[in-house]
């Protein structure tokens, strides 16, 4: 494949969610996108209404109920779908997947090998039953140029134009250009990183913070108490990063820094609203019912939680929220426990 017939082809969005919706009208500014929807009725009603997920979509947006013709015909794609269907997706998705192919996934969530997480039984798992999409990706497909899109992109401030940037990172050097040269425009910057799994693991674990971070709002709280768990989240996130074989450097950038500030500071972050009901005294089922897309950090929270119990380490945040979720603990009780925490040394991983 050259260069040429790379910028000829269309590019793939697989996920019509709010996300990957965002993301195929950005990738719209320079190319024609297919965006593939799983439910035929939702590529339908795209076509019909031009709209979706509360979004216009760009003239050169074509949707799609077609996955063979996004693995035909487009050399680059985008999957964004939740971490849970992730590897139902990608196993059909990989009947049309070539080693010439690119895949830059914007999934910010964890898979557990197995059929533990069909039901949500993590005891006993280790590092090796813990992928990243990319590493499932790898595992399931025969890509070989994988990458993800990480970074502070809330859904709604993309859909309205407004300014922002995101890290494209991947082993590769040539997937992290394709992917600066398909999103970058003047109001979206795209910075790269060598360093894979650790952007990877800042988006993923940031959504643990968010949890608590939406509790502190629905609790009354202001600036110095969310300025302290960001603080300590980001503490907590980097040891559990390293476990796991991320950079601590990948932490301090727009992927971990830079996320982690914006989905804790926004009504529109799906974790951060499930914080906030959950401190309104709504149950976890209750709240999971009535949300229209999934908030990937309650997976997150259990595989993490069983993780740090398997290898006999402490995640305060993690295991204190794990609590919650499980209705062994009020919001309340749990602030007083992680207060009670005994942290004497602020910052030791630089």
């Amino acid at each position: 494949m050259t260069s040429k017939n790379t910028f000829e082809r269309p590019v793939g969005v697989v996920g019509a969610g709010s996300f990957g919706t965002a993301v195929a009208n950005l990738l719209a500014k320079n190319s024609k996108v297919y965006l593939y929807a799983r439910k035929p009725e939702v590529s339908e009603e795209m076509i019909r209404t031009g709209k979706n997920a509360d979004q216009v979509l760009d003239k050169n947006v074509f949707p799609t109920n077609d996955l063979k013709k996004v693995g035909e015909e487009c050399q680059v794609i985008f999957p964004v779908v939740p971490s849970a269907n992730f590897r139902d997706m990608i196993r059909q998705l990989s009947e049309f997947i070539r080693p010439y192919h690119i895949l830059i996934h914007g999934t910010k969530g964890l898979n557990v090998k197995g059929d533990r997480a069909k039901e949500n039984d993590f005891r006993g798992i280790n590092d090796d039953d813990v992928l990243t999409m990319s590493q499932l990706i790898r595992q399931e497909s025969l890509a070989v140029r994988i990458g993800c899109l990480a970074g502070p992109n809330l859904s709604h401030e993309l859909a309205e134009g407004q300014p922002a940037a995101t890290v494209v990172a991947s082993y590769f050097d040539e997937v992290i250009a394709e992917g600066q040269r398909l999103l970058r425009s003047d109001l979206f910057q795209v910075y790269g990183s060598k360093d894979l799994i650790g952007i990877e693991l800042t988006g993923v674990l940031k959504n643990i913070i968010a949890i608590a971070a939406g509790a502190l709002r629905g609790m009354g709280y202001g600036e110095n108490a969310r300025s302290l768990l960001i603080s300590r989240g980001m503490i907590e996130m980097v040891y559990i990063g390293r476990m796991l074989g991320a950079n601590a450097q990948a932490f301090l950038g727009l992927a971990g820094v830079g996320d982690l500030v914006a989905t804790c500071s926004s009504n529109y972050s799906r974790n951060f609203t499930v914080g906030l009901r959950l401190a309104n005294g709504e149950k976890l089922e209750d709240i999971e019912a009535t949300m229209d897309e999934i908030a990937e950090g309650i997976n997150t929270i259990r595989i993490v939680k069983n993780l740090m119990e398997t290898k006999k380490l402490r995640a305060p945040i993690t295991e204190t929220l794990y609590k919650v979720i499980n209705n062994q603990m009020t919001m309340d009780e749990a602030l007083k426990l992680l207060m009670k925490t005994p942290f004497s040394i602020d910052v030791e991983f630089i």
